[in-house]
C-alpha cells in the first residue's frame, strides 16, 4: 500500500523544513558548535513538523558520518537509517496521549539511566506532553532538570498553557508558527513534480489557503486531489473533492452587504445556491474574510493577517476596511457566526444567510 503525501515526504534534513526557519538556524548552530541542549520544548499548532524536527535533531547528534562543524545528518549510515525506519534503540518516542500516568514515567526514568546502545545520545520524544498527569510531570522533573549527559529530551505540545512552568523552565522552548501561503503552495508544487503529475496553480493555492497554515493538512489535502488518478488535473477536476476557491465570490457578496443593497445580496445567494456552493462552507470563510478585515482595521501586523491572501484579495481587505466603522463590522461578523450555527438544520439552505442579510441591511438602530 502507497504511503499517504505527508508519510512519504516527512522532511529528513533541516533544509526540508519549512516555515521555521530561526528555531532551525538556532538548532542548527547548536549541532555545529557541539553545543546541542539536554531538554527542549517544542510547541505550537499540529501538522507544523514539530515531531519531524524532533527526528531531525535526534538523527543529527548521533550521526556517524557527520564531521563538525557539519549539521545535516547524512541520512545515509547505521544510526540515521535505523530512525527513519523507526527501530532505533537510542530513538525513544512516547506518546503521552496514551501514555500519560506515574508508571510510564517512571519506565521511562528507569531507561534513562542506562547508556545508548550505540550512538553518542540517547534520545527521548515525548509527543503531546500536555496530556501528562500532574504526578507524571512531577517524576519527569527532576530527571528533566539533571539528565545524564548522553540523554536528551524533546517534548511536543500543542497546548503550552498546560504544561506546568516547571517543566516549561527546564527547556529550551521553541515556538512553531503556522506557515505561510506562499511557502505551502510551493512544497506542494514540488510534491506534483516529483509525482510526476501536473495540476493547475489554482488547486495548489486553493488547498494551501484551505491548510490553515498547516503543512500535513495541506499534504493530505493533495493527497486526496491526486487521488483523482489524472496525470494533469485542472481546477473543475479538484472540485470534485477539494470545494473551490471562493474568494472572488466572498469579496463580492461583502461588498453587497457594505453597500446596504440587500436585494441584489439576497439574489446573490440563491445565485450560488444553484451553482452548487457549500454554503457552510462558504460562511466559514465569509467569517475569516470578515476577520481579516476586523484585524487590518485595528492594525495588526500585516504578517498575522494575510499569511494566505493574494495580492488583489489583499488590497480589497485594506480597502474594505476603509469603508466599514468597527462597530458595524463586529455586528455583522456576529451576526454571521449565528447564522452558521442555523445553516445544518435549515429546510431551505440559503434561508438563514437571507434573514442575516435582512437583518444587517435593515437594523438602523445600530
Amino acid at each position: 500500500m502507497p504511503l499517504v503525501l505527508y508519510r512519504k515526504y516527512r522532511p529528513q534534513n533541516f533544509f526540508e523544513i519549512i516555515g521555521q526557519e530561526p528555531i532551525v538556524m538556532t538548532l542548527t548552530n547548536q549541532i555545529r558548535q557541539g553545543r546541542a541542549g539536554h531538554a527542549y520544548l517544542f510547541s505550537g499548532p499540529r501538522g507544523l513538523g514539530k515531531t519531524s524536527l524532533a527526528r531531525i535533531l535526534a538523527k543529527a547528534v548521533n550521526c556517524q558520518n557527520r564531521k563538525d562543524p557539519e549539521f545535516e545528518p547524512c541520512n545515509q549510515c547505521s544510526s540515521c537509517q535505523e530512525i527513519i525506519q523507526g527501530r532505533s534503540l537510542d530513538l525513544v518516542e512516547i506518546d503521552a496521549a496514551s501514555n500519560r500516568g506515574i508508571n510510564e514515567i517512571r519506565e521511562l526514568k528507569e531507561r534513562v539511566r542506562f547508556a545508548p546502545v550505540r550512538d553518542r545520545y540517547k534520545v527521548f520524544i515525548i509527543d503531546e506532553c500536555q496530556m501528562l498527569t500532574p504526578e507524571a510531570f512531577n517524576a519527569l522533573l527532576k530527571t528533566l532538570e539533571e539528565p545524564p549527559r548522553y540523554v536528551i529530551f524533546i517534548l511536543a505540545t500543542t497546548e503550552i498553557h498546560k504544561v506546568p512552568r516547571t517543566i516549561i523552565s527546564r527547556c529550551q522552548r521553541f515556538d512553531f508558527n503556522k506557515v505561510g501561503f506562499d511557502q505551502i503552495a510551493e512544497r506542494l508544487k514540488k510534491i506534483t513534480e516529483k509525482e510526476k503529475i501536473k495540476i493547475e496553480d489554482e488547486v495548489l493555492k486553493t488547498i494551501a489557503a484551505r491548510s490553515g497554515g498547516c503543512v500535513r493538512d495541506a499534504e493530505s489535502l493533495l493527497s486526496q486531489v491526486l487521488s483523482l488518478d489524472e496525470k494533469e488535473i485542472t481546477a473543475a477536476q479538484a472540485e470534485i473533492v477539494l470545494p473551490s476557491s471562493q474568494s472572488n465570490l466572498i469579496i463580492e457578496f461583502v461588498e453587497l452587504i457594505f453597500k446596504k443593497d440587500d436585494q441584489k445580496a439576497v439574489s446573490f445567494l440563491n445565485q450560488i445556491v444553484e451553482e452548487g456552493i457549500d454554503l457552510e462552507q462558504f460562511t466559514k470563510d465569509l467569517i475569516e474574510f470578515l476577520r481579516k478585515i476586523l484585524l487590518t482595521k485595528i492594525q495588526v501586523d500585516e504578517k498575522k493577517i494575510f499569511w494566505q491572501v493574494d495580492g488583489l484579495s489583499k488590497n480589497k481587505i485594506q480597502k474594505l476596511a476603509q469603508e466599514i466603522e468597527i462597530k458595524k463590522l463586529v455586528e455583522i461578523i456576529e451576526e454571521f457566526i449565528q447564522t452558521q450555527l442555523s445553516l445544518a438544520d435549515a429546510e431551505i439552505p440559503q434561508l438563514p444567510l437571507e434573514l442575516a442579510v435582512i437583518r444587517l441591511v435593515n437594523n438602523n438602530g445600530k
